[in-house]
């Protein structure tokens, strides 16, 4: 019988390089997409792509409006930086919304416990860029302390929950690297933060930055648009 995990999936480069990753281990996955009230849905669209290209177990997107809080340039109407150096980015930016990745995890918990699984994974980064207070290693292990304290499954079934960050060590170009052997289409994921109508990167965000800098460190090029 094969394994399975849950895993987080937001249509980006990173998760979906997570998702290739989980499925080369054998997974056989349960994708959660959480539409959380940012700014745009072309991530939602991507994910949608992803999921079917992978033919997942099931892909489920759920709603949860954290726009409703505001406090961050993706739910809100703050200003989304642009032509930021990579110097500056070391403070916690706007662009952070607070709490999201303890709130994915919670609910990918939750729906893990009643499938009866025990896998989860996310694909946080934390060495290209680690402004993102939830995208540590402290913070991961610190949420896989609290699955197992706080479920039924950790407490009364003797079930060890694992939460699989495959790419936390790696930079943007060695998480591409790693795609492309497993053939990921990155045409079909997205990145940007603040994203043209038409669903095209602005190519000046933080993670239009990164994500450049990446393709260009792997010697490759980046499939998405930039300029229409």
């Amino acid at each position: 019988m094969n394994k399975k995990a849950v895993i987080l999936l937001s249509g980006g480069l990173d998760s979906t390089t997570c998702l290739a990753l989980a499925k080369e281990q054998g997974f056989d996955l349960f994708a959660l997409t959480v539409n959380y009230g940012q700014r745009h849905a072309f991530e939602l669209e991507a994910a949608k792509k992803v999921a079917q290209i992978f033919c997942l177990e099931k892909h489920s997107i759920v709603d949860i409006d954290l726009a409703q809080f505001g406090g961050s340039a993706l739910t809100d109407d703050i200003d989304v930086p642009k032509n930021r150096d990579e110097s500056d980015m070391t403070d916690i930016p706007v662009t952070y919304v607070p709490a999201r990745n303890t709130v994915f995890l919670s609910m990918a918990l939750a729906w893990a416990e009643t499938l009866g699984v025990h896998d989860i994974f996310i694909g946080v980064n934390a060495l290209d860029y680690s402004g993102y207070p939830d995208c540590r290693p402290e913070f991961i292990a610190a949420f896989e302390k609290t699955a197992n304290l706080a479920t039924k499954a950790g407490v009364y079934d003797g079930n060890q929950w694992k939460i699989h960050t495959p790419l936390i060590d790696l930079t943007k170009a060695e998480i591409i690297k790693k795609g492309m052997e497993l053939d990921v289409n990155y045409g079909m994921t997205t990145s940007c933060y603040d994203p043209k109508e038409n669903g095209n990167p602005c190519g000046h965000c933080d993670a239009c930055t990164l994500r450049l800098k990446g393709f260009k460190e792997a010697g490759l090029e980046d499939p998405l648009n930039y300029l229409g």
